[in-house]
C-alpha cells in the first residue's frame, strides 16, 4: 500500500513538474519582445549629464534600450516591457528634440526631482542594475545643469505678449479645434498651484461661467460654455529664502466645457499649447483620453484639478 502511495505521489510531482516546464516554456516563447525603433532626434547636453542620463535613464526613457540577458527571461520580461513602454510614452531621449524647450526644461525637472525623491531609476530596477544609481555629487551636477538653463526666465506679464513676440500669423488651433486665446488675462484667477515633482508653477484663471459655478458650488456637473485656462512656468531654482519664482513660460492648457461636444471626456475638451510659439499638443484626438483619465482623480470636483471651494472675490 505504502508503495503504491509513493508511485502515486512521484506520478503526481513529474505531472506537476511538466506542467511547469511546459508553462515556463511557453512563457519564453511568448515574452514580448522590445524593439529599439530610430534614434531622431537625441539629447544634446554636457557630455558629464548626458553620460549619467545614459547609464541611469536610457534603459527605459530612449530607443536605446539594452537589456540583459536575465531581462529577458519570463516572467520578468513581461514587466520590462510593460515598464520599458510606459517609460517611452512619458519621454523619450530618443526623441528629445522633437518636443517644445519649455517641455524639454519641465521633463527635466522632472527627472531630478524624481531621482532626488528616490523614486528614479525604478527601486527594482535599481535593484538588479546597480550601476544605474545616481549619486549624490551626480544629482548635485543634474541639478546646476537643469538650474543654468532656467537662469533666462520671463517674468508674469511677459506671457500677455507671447503671441506678439512670435508674430504667430495664425491662431494656434488644437486638433480638436480648440483655438488658442488671449482673453483668459481678463479673467478672474480662481487658483495658483506648484508642483515639486515635475518643477512648475501654475496660475488658474476661470471665465464669468466657470466663476459663479465656483461661487454658487454647482460643479457636479460644471455647466456648459465654463472655461479654465492654468498657465505654467517652469519654476526657478530656490533662492536663499526659499521663495520659488516662475522661469520660462512651458505652456497654456484650456478646458472647455460641453457635455454633448466632448461627452467622451466626461463633457471637458481638452488644449496644451506649449512654449512661445504655442505648438498645439496631441497629433490625434485620442490625445484627449489620457487627459481624462489623469483628470479622474478629480472626480469629486467634477474632474477639474487644483480649484478652490470659492474663489477669492
Amino acid at each position: 500500500m505504502n508503495a503504491l502511495k509513493r508511485h502515486r505521489y512521484r506520478n503526481a510531482v513529474a505531472i506537476l513538474a511538466g506542467i511547469l516546464f511546459t508553462s515556463f516554456v511557453v512563457l519564453q516563447v511568448n515574452s514580448p519582445k522590445i524593439e529599439n525603433p530610430p534614434v531622431t532626434s537625441e539629447f544634446h547636453g554636457p557630455e558629464e549629464v548626458t553620460r549619467i542620463l545614459k547609464r541611469s535613464c536610457y534603459d527605459c526613457h530612449s530607443n536605446e534600450t539594452n537589456l540583459r540577458w536575465y531581462d529577458k527571461v519570463a516572467p520578468f520580461s513581461y514587466k520590462v516591457a510593460a515598464d520599458v513602454e510606459e517609460a517611452r510614452k512619458r519621454f523619450n531621449f530618443s526623441e528629445w528634440d522633437s518636443i517644445p524647450k519649455a517641455d524639454q526644461e519641465g521633463k527635466l525637472w522632472y527627472i531630478v526631482n524624481m531621482i532626488d525623491a528616490g523614486r528614479m531609476p525604478l527601486p527594482e530596477y535599481a535593484a538588479t542594475h546597480p550601476n544605474a544609481k545616481v549619486t549624490p555629487a551626480e544629482l548635485t551636477i543634474l541639478k546646476n545643469y537643469v538650474t543654468s538653463i532656467s537662469q533666462k526666465h520671463y517674468e508674469l506679464g511677459d506671457t500677455a505678449r507671447i503671441v506678439e513676440q512670435k508674430q504667430v500669423a495664425q491662431v494656434p488651433t488644437s486638433i480638436n479645434g480648440i483655438q488658442y486665446f488671449d482673453d483668459y488675462k481678463n479673467w478672474k484667477v480662481i487658483s495658483s498651484t506648484g508642483r515639486p515633482d515635475n518643477g512648475t508653477s501654475r496660475i488658474i484663471y476661470g471665465n464669468d461661467i466657470a466663476v459663479k459655478a465656483l461661487e454658487e458650488n454647482k460643479i457636479l456637473p460644471w455647466p456648459d460654455g465654463a472655461v479654465i485656462v492654468k498657465v505654467v512656468w517652469t519654476s526657478q531654482a530656490p533662492d536663499a529664502d526659499g521663495n520659488v519664482k516662475p522661469g520660462n513660460f512651458n505652456n497654456i492648457q484650456i478646458m472647455v466645457r460641453d457635455a454633448k461636444k466632448f461627452a467622451s471626456t466626461e463633457g471637458w475638451g481638452f488644449a496644451r499649447f506649449s512654449g512661445l510659439d504655442l505648438k498645439p499638443y496631441g497629433k490625434t484626438v485620442s490625445f484627449a483620453t489620457s487627459c481624462i483619465n489623469c483628470h479622474q482623480l478629480a472626480k469629486g470636483t467634477g474632474f477639474v484639478f487644483d480649484i478652490p471651494t470659492k474663489p477669492a472675490r
